[in-house]
Order: C-alpha cells, then sequence, then structure tokens
C-alpha cells in the first residue's frame, strides 16, 4: 500500500506515513515484495511497533511480517522445541506456553510486541532474557532473499542486543524463532517485588508467577490505547564496581542488581531521584507511576518526546556521573 498510516503500527502515537507498506504471511511473499523494491530504496522492518519513535514520514518501504503459527518440532523428558512465526504476538505465545507448563518465558509475560521483534531486542524483564530461551533463529536476507538459520551464539546476544541491532542490523527480515523450554521449570522470583506478589501462594506455578507479573505491569504501566508510550525507554545502566560504591555511598538504599561483576542500576530509580516522574514537558511527560517510561499526553510530536529524553539523560549524568540510553528506535 501506498502512502500508509503508521498510526495503528506504533504506540508512542506518532501519525506518520510510510512511502509503501507491506505485510506478508510466508517466505514466498515476503520474496516477491522484495522483487518489487528498487535497490537503492530506504527498507524499514518492523513489529508490533512497540519500542519505535517515528520522526517523521518514512520516505521509503516498511515491512511487516504476518507469519503465523507454534509448532512442537522435537521434546524429550526434559524440555521441548517450539518453532514460532515472527508475527506472533509475544503474549500470546507467553500464555501458551504457560498453559502447557513449558517453562523459561513467564517472566516475560506482558512484554508488548510479537515474536521476530523478541529475537532482535532480546526482549527482557524480571531476571530472564530472550537470550535464555532462544536456540535459532531463522531470517532471510532482504537484498539476496536466501534464507539464514542463526545458531543462539551466532546472534551474539547480551543486554538489549543482538547481531541484528548491530552488525546484521536492517539486513535481514526474522521469519521465524525456535525457543527451547523446559518441562520442569524452574521459577526465577527474585526479581523485583515477585515474592511480595505471591505472598500468599504456597505451592507456587509458573501460572501464578505469570498472573503477578501481569498484576504488576498493569499497575506501573500506562495502555498505550490511553496514554501513547513505547514502554520502558530507557535501558537500566550496567556501570562498574568503582561507580557502583561511589554512587551507593551517597545512596546506600539504591536498588542494584549485580550481573557478572558489574552492577545494573534502575534507570527509572536515578530518574525518579532526579525528580522527574510524573513531570511534564510539553505535551510529553514522565509517567506517573513508573518512570522509566514516557507518555504521549496527546498530540506530542517526536521533537517534545524527545527533547524530554535528551533533558532527563542530562540530569541523571549531572547527578551520578551515569549515562542512560534510549531503549527506543528513533526512526
Amino acid at each position: 500500500m501506498n502512502h500508509y498510516s503508521l498510526l495503528k503500527h506504533n504506540t508512542f502515537g506518532m501519525d506518520v506515513y510510510a512511502k509503501r507498506f507491506f505485510d506478508y504471511s510466508s517466505i514466498e511473499e515476503l520474496r516477491s515484495i522484495l522483487k518489487t523494491i528498487p535497490a537503492d530504496e530506504a527498507v524499514l522492518h518492523i513489529g508490533g511497533g512497540s519500542n519505535l519513535l517515528f520522526t517523521h514520514d518514512y520516505e521509503g518501504t516498511i515491512l511487516h511480517s504476518a507469519i503465523k503459527g507454534i509448532e512442537v518440532i522435537d521434546s524429550t523428558d526434559k524440555d521441548v522445541l517450539v518453532k514460532v512465526g515472527s508475527g506472533e504476538v509475544w503474549d500470546d505465545f507467553v500464555a501458551y506456553c504457560v498453559q502447557q507448563n513449558w517453562g523459561g518465558v513467564e517472566n516475560l509475560s506482558l512484554i508488548p510486541g510479537e515474536v521476530g521483534a523478541s529475537a532482535v531486542q532480546n526482549i527482557g524483564a524480571y531476571g530472564a532474557e530472550a537470550k535464555d530461551v532462544i536456540e535459532t533463529v531463522e531470517a532471510i536476507e532482504l537484498r539476496s532473499g536466501s534464507c539464514r538459520t542463526f545458531s543462539n551464539a551466532e546472534c551474539n546476544y547480551a543486554y538489549r542486543q543482538s547481531i541484528f541491532k548491530k552488525e546484521l542490523k536492517g539486513q535481514y527480515a526474522i521469519t521465524h524463532v525456535t525457543f527451547r523450554l523446559s518441562k520442569t521449570p524452574t521459577l526465577q522470583l527474585d526479581y523485583g517485588n515477585i515474592r511480595a506478589q505471591l505472598a500468599d501462594k504456597t505451592d507456587v506455578t509458573i501460572n501464578d508467577v505469570r498472573q503477578a507479573i501481569i498484576s504488576i505491569r498493569e499497575a506501573k504501566l500506562p495502555d498505550p490505547n490511553v496514554l501513547g508510550n513505547a514502554g520502558s525507554f530507557f535501558m537500566n545502566p550496567i556501570v562498574s564496581r568503582d561507580t557502583f560504591l561511589s554512587i551507593q555511598k551517597d545512596y546506600p538504599n539504591m536498588p542494584f542488581y549485580e550481573t557478572n561483576g558489574e552492577y545494573k542500576i534502575p534507570a527509572g530509580w536515578m530518574i525518579e531521584q532526579c525528580g522527574w516522574k510524573g513531570k511534564a514537558q510539553g505535551r510529553a511527560a514522565v509517567h506517573d507511576k513508573q518512570a522509566l517510561v514516557l507518555v504521549n499526553l496527546g498530540g506530542a510530536t517526536s521533537d517534545e518526546i524527545i527533547a524530554l529524553s535528551d533533558a532527563i539523560c542530562h540530569d541523571v549524568k549531572e547527578k551520578f556521573g551515569v549515562d542512560i540510553h534510549p531503549e527506543v528506535n528513533f526512526i
């Protein structure tokens, strides 16, 4: 479709247009579409639009996967391999896994977006990351139309990073992701306030964990249909031990998570210490229940949201000496 509105394809509510937009529901259909795109035209592949901030109309072609399907391709007494179409809604997949009592993704409940994006972004929450359960990623090279299967190791996963966001950014469209899930789930309850949410439970199940996380997320994250937002706007900074100890000296009650000798400090806590929680700047604001979330109060431009983001980054740097960076992609 030409001159296509992207309003329903980005949760920030930016009313921008793409020069051309294509949904595809199979590899064959994607290959046919790729043959029609001029060699010099910009191409962007999107998922559910929950991690994007469009700064203006997109003068190129936007692709979106509608490839569906959840298929068990191998199963043992211990685990199961599940191949999932990239166009499946992520939380629908999580719900399906929990219904089957397959563990590994329950802590990632209610994260917006689609399965393909989970492998690009290495989505994470409450002590879990997509990389922990991804086995392989199948993709089509946009330039040649050729198929390639990436192993977990080849995806070069790191905190909110992958090869698809760095070395191969914009070069592939993900068609399927295969996950290895456990038939004997090990519950992860020590991140955030999961245990407090489950305090009245005795024999905790993965469904209990899912419901607890849904309750926690719904209590602090705004509905994008009511307030335009892209969920967590900033990544949590990971700092050295020396930097951590220096900050902790002034803020002994600072929340943190140790990981491989480094320290992850919640960006939302830092932003709140800078006085930004609930504060508006023009038609953009910091959410009053979760300082990690920037919201569109109605009619905000991308410039207003970026200006607010820049002001927050400046203040966190001034107060803590730490750089924080947007998790949202500016397009």
